[in-house]
């Protein structure tokens, strides 16, 4: 649930960061890792939302198929 804007710079950290560890430079990857979690906080949350929006659809859903049943068996 990355934005462009957020794709694009995850990519290119990722691209610094791998440049780093081929050099060595495992102190300065660590630093661009710490950005790249930083970066992703946010989808990540987007994600939870959209999880939560789909569970409470479901539980819509589930609910109106069970007032159906009970019309249904009231009504027999």
């Amino acid at each position: 649930m990355l934005t462009r804007e957020e794709l694009d710079r995850y990519n290119a950290l990722m691209e610094v960061g791998s440049y780093l560890e081929k050099q060595g430079q495992y102190d300065l990857s660590y630093v661009v890792q710490k950005e790249v979690d930083i970066l992703i906080l946010p989808a990540i949350e987007r994600l939870k939302e959209k999880s939560r929006d789909r569970d409470r659809a479901t539980a819509e859903f589930l609910e109106s198929l069970r007032r159906l049943e009970e019309e249904d068996d009231s009504g027999e």
